[in-house]
């Protein structure tokens, strides 16, 4: 393997198990109530955070509950029901998912205590449509969403206010128990209410909102749905609600603690490295463009970039489709592919970029690299990014990043490798 590659890929290993939550959560738990201890887990990381709760939980106090996430039940699960949803739209699973965490929320007292572990990917895993929306209906407006450009703040702004789950109404049905809930963020600025639509904080976005993301992206609602949002018979609980008045919640793994165990380790293999953001978002093909020419200029004078050296970057980028019918995408390969093209076969930089969650897009692979000073067809990756098929255009050349299901999920990891020019 050349060695550009397997740097990379090493710390892009090193930032997924800094956000891995069975290595964060036993030192957060709280002691058991003196009632029940009820688990409502939902999210791409509910197994692992599961699995880490009952190894921790102590083995004579009650606990029980229900996880919604994706695949087959994690081997080893053994106190708490295991459900699987679907992702990135929603299906019968997720559905069933949902009634049954809304059915273990119910019929608790203010002796017992819920913990709710929640991480992105919850939106679609674990859907309850708002009183007069179908799952039909759901699906649609999931698909309108990921394919109109729309920020992750944004669309889940929308899911909040069309479901029954969503916007802090799962943490609402636990009644006067006690809640914590621990998070994996995958949004740019850790907005805790936002990761999965919130399904256990308070909202502070209101119908009005939802309505003006629709309008931004033209997006058609059925008639008697769009009437409820106009006339704020959707609205979420709010901060300041007394319902949440016994609720906290910990932030457990986020994409800033991600980055920022792969630069310590670069700088401990000698790199220089440069964490530009963790919660840069933008259209996946003007980021990677823009990444270009900040690699481009590394090395000029009165840069502070200077060969050799690093540069991480996190967030989400987002992807317009423009065809009805596109390829084997992912925004990290999109956003790379853009990258690519941008850089104009500078032998010197070499980039990775994937999502933590091992998953990008609906593709097999967590992302892709190059290699700098490789002979590519420009004609052909100006197609493949065209088509929306930068997926498919790395698994054309091998260059696929394949890790499977991570366990965790704290949205994209990009590094671009900055070399001295030959």
């Amino acid at each position: 393997m050349d060695s550009r590659v397997a740097l990379m890929q090493q710390l892009f290993a090193t930032a997924d198990a800094a956000a891995q939550p069975d290595r964060l959560l036993a030192a957060q738990l709280p002691a058991p109530p003196r009632g029940r201890t009820r688990v409502l887990g939902l999210g791409k990381a509910a197994a692992t955070m599961g699995l880490a709760l009952e190894a921790a939980w102590p083995a004579d106090a009650p606990l029980d509950g229900v996880l919604v996430g994706p695949g087959a039940a994690p081997d080893g699960l053994r106190r708490l029901r295991w459900l699987q949803g679907s992702h990135p739209v929603p299906d019968a699973g997720s559905l069933a998912g949902a009634e049954a965490l809304l059915q273990a929320a119910g019929g608790l007292g203010a002796d017992d205590l819920v913990i709710a572990l929640v991480s992105g990917g919850a939106s679609a895993l674990a859907c309850a449509p708002a009183e007069g929306l179908s799952l039909a209906d759901k699906q649609a407006l999931n698909r309108a969403l990921l394919a109109s450009g729309a920020t992750i703040h944004e669309m889940n702004t929308v899911r909040k206010h069309v479901s029954a789950l969503k916007g802090g109404r799962l943490a609402a049905a636990c009644g006067a128990a006690s809640l914590i809930s621990f998070v994996v963020s995958d949004v740019p600025g850790d907005a805790l209410d936002v990761v999965g639509s919130g399904p256990t904080l308070p909202d502070p976005s209101r119908c009005d909102d939802a309505l003006a993301v629709l309008a931004r992206y033209r997006i058609d609602l059925p008639p008697a749905l769009r009437r409820a949002l106009e006339q704020g018979r959707l609205e979420t609980p709010k901060p300041g609600d007394a319902r949440f008045a016994r609720h906290r919640a910990v932030l457990l793994a986020s994409p800033r603690l991600a980055l920022q165990a792969a630069r310590r380790q670069a700088e401990q293999l000698g790199w220089r490295c440069h964490l530009l953001a963790d919660a840069l978002e933008g259209e996946a093909r003007v980021t990677g463009a823009l990444l270009a020419q900040l690699a481009l200029g590394a090395g000029l004078e009165g840069s502070p970039l200077q060969p050799p050296c690093l540069l991480l970057s996190g967030g989400e980028t987002t992807v317009t489709l423009r065809h009805a019918t596109p390829g084997q995408g992912g925004r990290n390969a999109e956003t790379l592919l853009a990258c690519e093209l941008a850089l104009a076969g500078a032998a010197h930089i070499s980039a990775l970029m994937a999502d933590t969650d091992g998953i990008d897009g609906a593709g097999p692979g967590a992302g892709a690299w190059f290699v700098g000073g490789q002979a590519v067809d420009r004609g052909a990756l100006r197609a493949a990014l065209d088509a929306h098929d930068a997926g498919g255009c790395y698994a054309r050349r091998e260059q696929v990043l394949l890790t499977g299901a991570t366990g965790t999920n704290v949205n994209d990891f990009r590094l671009l490798l900055i070399e001295a020019p030959g």
